[in-house]
C-alpha cells in the first residue's frame, strides 16, 4: 500500500486517485500541473475564471487572495486575508482561516487551518486541524542548496526536492504555534502539542 493510501485511506477514491501510487513529494512538486488537470474535470457546480474554480456552496471572504491554479471544493470557507497559491486543491468543507497561507498543497475533506497558519508543499488528510500559528514548513534554509531528506520507518528518504513539507495523516491535530519541519510523515491521529516541534529531517552530511 502506498504512503498516501496508508495515511489518507480515501485517497484512492478521491479526485487525486490517478496519483495514488506516487510519493507525496511528487504531487507537491507537480502541484501546478496537477491542479490544472483537475480543473478540466469539474462540473457545473463550480465557477471557473483565470484558473480558479470555486464551488457554488463555498464562501470566500473579502480580502482573500486566490491565485490559480486553484480548486476550492464544496462548503469550503476562505477567510479574510488568507492566501492560496502555487497550485492548491481543497476537497470539501475545508477552512483556510484569516491570515493563513496555503501553497502547492492538497487538503482533504474537513481540514482546517484555523488562522495565521502556513502550509507549503504538503498533502493533508481528512479532518486535520491546525490551531492558530501552527506551521508546516517547506524549505530548509539552514542547509543552503540541500534537497529535503528525512527519516521514516527507520530509513532515510531523499525526496530530491528543494521544497517539501509533510504528508499529514487523517485526524492529526497540531497545537497553537507548533512547527512541522520540512520533510515529515505524520501518522493518522498524531497530536502535536502547543509549541511542539516535529523534525524528521536529515542533514546533508549525514545522508
Amino acid at each position: 500500500m502506498s504512503l498516501l493510501a496508508r495515511h489518507i485511506p480515501a485517497f484512492g477514491t478521491s479526485a487525486l486517485a490517478d496519483w495514488a501510487a506516487e510519493p507525496p513529494w511528487a504531487l507537491t512538486s507537480a502541484a501546478d500541473a496537477i491542479v490544472r488537470r483537475l480543473l478540466t474535470r469539474l462540473g457545473e457546480a463550480f465557477s471557473v475564471a483565470d484558473g480558479i474554480a470555486v464551488h457554488h456552496s463555498a464562501r470566500v471572504e473579502p480580502g482573500a487572495v486566490l491565485k490559480g491554479p486553484l480548486v476550492v471544493g464544496p462548503r469550503c470557507v476562505i477567510g479574510h486575508g488568507a492566501t492560496l497559491r502555487g497550485g492548491a486543491w481543497l476537497e470539501e468543507a475545508c477552512t483556510i482561516g484569516p491570515g493563513s497561507e496555503l501553497k502547492a498543497s492538497f487538503l482533504f475533506a474537513g481540514t482546517a487551518l484555523a488562522h495565521l497558519n502556513f502550509v507549503g508543499e504538503s498533502v493533508i488528510g481528512r479532518g486535520v486541524n491546525l490551531e492558530a500559528g501552527a506551521v508546516v514548513a517547506n524549505h530548509r534554509n539552514e542547509w543552503p542548496g540541500a534537497t529535503v531528506a528525512f527519516r521514516h520507518d527507520g530509513a532515510t528518504i531523499e525526496t530530491g526536492c528543494a521544497k517539501f513539507g509533510a504528508l499529514v495523516g487523517d485526524g492529526t491535530r497540531l497545537g497553537a504555534n507548533a512547527v512541522v519541519a520540512p520533510g515529515a510523515i505524520l501518522a493518522p491521529g498524531t497530536v502535536v502539542p502547543r509549541l511542539g516541534l516535529i523534525d524528521q529531517g536529515v542533514a546533508p552530511d549525514l545522508r
